[in-house]
């Protein structure tokens, strides 16, 4: 900062405490990048890239040649292709979340078909269950949640509804620049289809704070405004521009000014209701609110004036008026441009809202444009539109880039580039940057859809490799995080895969789609620490509770305590992937858990219609994919011999806690 921007702000500031307002007339320069600054290589134009031009019986798909290039430069082989039994529990797995059955594994293993394999990822592609395993993925990386965080935490009953829309998105197979514009400006696109207006509520995906019922006030717009600035550079974009709120940024070229010209987008956008509610549901609404919000303006009308003693005791009384609010009507989530209330950017020096510094329109990101590109004034028409139109533009270097990376990470395990939020200069760089840049090319080139990228990775050699290698010691010690993919990386199911694999194994996985979450009956000493416990009633149809994950309720103030144990995201933030940690609270949780308790026992029910040989060898198959082994079968026969009648319900929670039901080869 500028001693000169210094002084006036710190004036500013000063007017601020005085009761007036201050409004600095400087407009900030747009600024010029150096060659060095637009010299990395996430922001160079995207390459041409072609496949090394190599012969090997290895290969089946493009892929395969650069991976194929890099473990040949460094002296290691592909390890064999995994059996057939284990590559259709690895793309079930991948693609839907969910265990195959033992007839589907039985059918892949004995068809003769040469195509069998690529039929079996057709099927998968084909089926809904694919949009809610990989609508699972974009949610965590867009924070989802159902409810506003912080301390008040109020529950969006009606969030749902953007939940389903991804998932159809994914399932329709939407070109994925189309369903960028979507959810950055649906409402501006078309302000009459309710869709779009879903779509668009994308924009109040973020924590947001409630001061007793209060949200027009400096402080919480700036940060609404904040919210909807960094995720586009954490999730489209793929680079940590929030870092450039309060300052230039310390690595990467981005501006503050750049932030703000960002934000300049979002100066109209204020959040919008558009109530379904009947017309009865809303009278009653209103009577309950207007004299519930006629005392909260005295209340505050009053503390302008109060002592500090008194402000304590109508904050007391505020914050007990708010207790009182009803749930919000039914409605569609929605943002909605206001001219009239649009908010006036400027450079706020350490981000602070009381530190106004020089006024901004709107430009995207500086370093990637052309030297003094003009912004646009705040009052252009359909701002969001405009700056998704540059974010999903085939020639944005970084947000083909981005998506690509991410399919690649979520199928392989890591990304090509293993920081998929940050591609910026404290971000690891690629460990193929042509092939990188070859699937972002063909995702463009293909229309922005993902299910041609899906089939491509997954019918490659290299997706299809063993999860050992013959040369296992020998290659570790050259690549011991196996970047060079000299193997397929095993993995831990994550938490909602495993709850959906009990529930799917034990026959009881209700696979209704769609429709408001499901709140699970669970401790009452958690819900009692809510700040309104009243509103966490348990949804009366107990067959809702056994429903996919995807569609229990995501509550930031309180994560379901089997979600948490398994390392759930938190969604203040976004998650590019998901922590993997191995911790004693996870076994007990399997061990001693009311869900994976429960569950054995209808998976032991289902068990004992067969002879107990049966059993034994149903039982892995259902769970694990594959035929216990010699020594497992002879255990599990030894335990249900046991007269005790507990040991058939103790020996499928036994098979819930073993680590091949927990892992996918």
């Amino acid at each position: 900062m500028t001693s000169d921007f210094r002084r006036r702000t710190a004036c500013a500031a000063a007017i601020c405490l005085l009761g007036l307002s201050a409004e600095p007339v400087a407009v900030a320069p747009l600024g010029r990048y150096t060659a060095v600054e637009r010299r990395h290589w996430a922001f160079q134009p995207r390459r041409a890239a072609l496949p090394p031009s190599i012969r090997d019986a290895w290969i089946r798909t493009p892929i395969d040649n650069f991976v194929l290039e890099g473990l040949r430069k460094a002296e290691l082989m592909p390890a064999p292709e995994a059996d057939r039994a284990t590559l259709i529990r690895r793309v079930t797995y991948d693609l839907h979340g969910l265990p195959p059955t033992v007839a589907e594994v039985d059918a892949f293993v004995k068809d003769p078909s040469p195509k069998a394999y690529e039929s079996l990822v057709e099927r998968l592609l084909a089926s809904p269950r694919y949009g809610e395993q990989w609508a699972r993925h974009w949610l965590d990386v867009i924070r989802f949640a159902e409810s506003d965080g912080y301390e008040y935490d109020m529950h969006r009953p009606d969030a749902f509804r953007f939940r389903d829309y991804v998932i159809q998105s994914f399932n329709e197979d939407k070109p994925y620049d189309v369903f960028l514009k979507e959810q950055l400006a649906g409402d501006e696109i078309d302000p009459n289809n309710e869709t779009l207006l879903v779509a668009s509520g994308f924009n109040r995906l973020g924590p947001l704070r409630k001061n007793a019922g209060n949200q027009e006030v400096a402080s919480s717009r700036t940060e609404v405004l904040t919210e909807m600035t960094n995720i586009v550079g954490a999730a489209f974009l793929g680079v940590t521009i929030g870092c450039a709120r309060c300052h230039d940024h310390k690595f990467d070229a981005f501006r503050q000014s750049d932030y703000y010209r960002l934000q300049g987008y979002f100066a109209q956008t204020h959040a919008h209701d558009v109530l379904i509610a009947t017309p009865e549901e809303q009278a009653k609404f209103k009577a309950m609110m207007d004299p519930l919000e006629a005392e909260m303006r005295r209340l505050r009308f009053a503390m302008r004036r109060a002592s500090e003693e008194e402000k304590g005791k109508l904050q007391t009384q505020l914050e007990e008026l708010d207790e009182r609010i009803p749930p919000p009507l039914t409605a569609f989530y929605t943002v909605a441009n206001k001219k009239d209330e649009m908010t006036p950017i400027h450079m706020l020096e350490r981000g602070d809202y009381r530190n106004k510094g020089p006024r901004v329109g709107m430009r995207p990101i500086g370093v990637l444009l052309p030297d003094d590109t003009p912004e646009l004034p705040l009052e252009t028409e359909k701002p969001r539109l405009r700056l998704a139109e540059w974010v999903a533009s085939p020639a944005n270097p970084l947000t083909a880039r981005v998506m690509a990376n991410r399919v690649w990470g979520f199928h392989f395990g890591r990304g090509l580039v293993a920081t998929p939020n940050d591609f910026g200069k404290m971000g690891l760089r690629p460990t193929h940057p042509e092939l990188l840049d070859y699937l972002a090319g063909q995702f463009v080139a293909g229309g922005w859809t993902l299910k041609p990228l899906h089939r491509m990775l997954m019918n490659s050699a290299t997706y299809r490799q063993a999860s050992a290698s013959p040369d296992e010691k020998a290659f570790a010690a050259k690549d011991p995080s196996n970047k060079l993919l000299w193997k397929w990386n095993r993995r831990r199911l994550e938490a909602e895969e495993i709850r959906d694999s009990m529930l799917f194994v034990s026959g009881r996985l209700n696979p209704k789609a769609g429709g408001p979450s499901v709140l699970p009956a669970i401790d009452p000493e958690l819900i009692k620490d809510l700040k309104r416990p009243q509103y966490w009633m348990a949804t009366k149809d107990i067959r809702e509770h056994d429903r996919r994950t995807i569609y229990m309720i995501y509550k930031r103030n309180l994560i379901l305590p089997f979600m948490q144990v398994f390392d759930s995201p938190d969604t203040l933030l976004s998650c590019a992937r998901r922590e993997q940690s191995t911790h004693a609270p996870q076994a007990l949780e399997l061990l001693n858990g009311e869900l994976s308790n429960r569950l054995a026992k209808d998976f032991a029910a289902l068990l004992s219609k067969h002879p107990k040989a049966v059993q034994v060898d149903l039982a892995w198959r259902m769970a694990t994919g594959r035929a216990p082994n010699a020594n497992e079968r002879t255990l599990a026969l030894s335990y249900l011999d046991d007269p005790d009648p507990v040991a058939a319900n103790e020996f499928a929670l036994s098979i819930f806690n073993t680590n091949a039901f927990l892992y996918v080869n």
